[in-house]
């Protein structure tokens, strides 16, 4: 996405793989978890709960600090691209968009993670 601060899918499952301290936070909609999931270790936080409680929605991990690293995804990566603008927007600077979301992850990564 145009202006928006991207990881690559490859990047992504490398700094997973190294154990790398970050913050991974999955902003589909409860239903879509079932189809594609990237396992244990994920935030779920629907953009329909940002949309309607807006920072009281965000997980702890991510309130704490406007300095963490969080990488924020959901299916294609154009509703993860709107909440790393809007955190960026509320003062969050370490926030990247997951490039080409879970269904890129699942054709460049691990088929495993599933498709829908």
């Amino acid at each position: 996405m145009f202006g928006i601060p991207e990881i690559s899918v490859q990047d992504l499952a490398a700094k997973r793989a190294n154990g790398d301290e970050f913050i991974l936070m999955d902003v589909r909609e409860a239903h879509e978890l079932s189809y594609a999931n990237l396992g244990q270790g994920v935030e779920h936080v629907p953009l329909s709960d940002i949309a309607e409680r807006r920072l009281e929605a965000l997980p702890e991990s991510v309130r704490q600090g406007k300095e963490a690293e969080v990488v924020v995804f959901c299916h294609h990566g154009s509703r993860s691209a709107q909440v790393v603008n809007w955190l960026r927007q509320q003062g969050w600077t370490n926030v990247l968009n997951m490039a080409g979301g879970i269904d890129a992850y699942a054709l460049q990564v691990d088929a495993a993670v599933g498709r829908y």
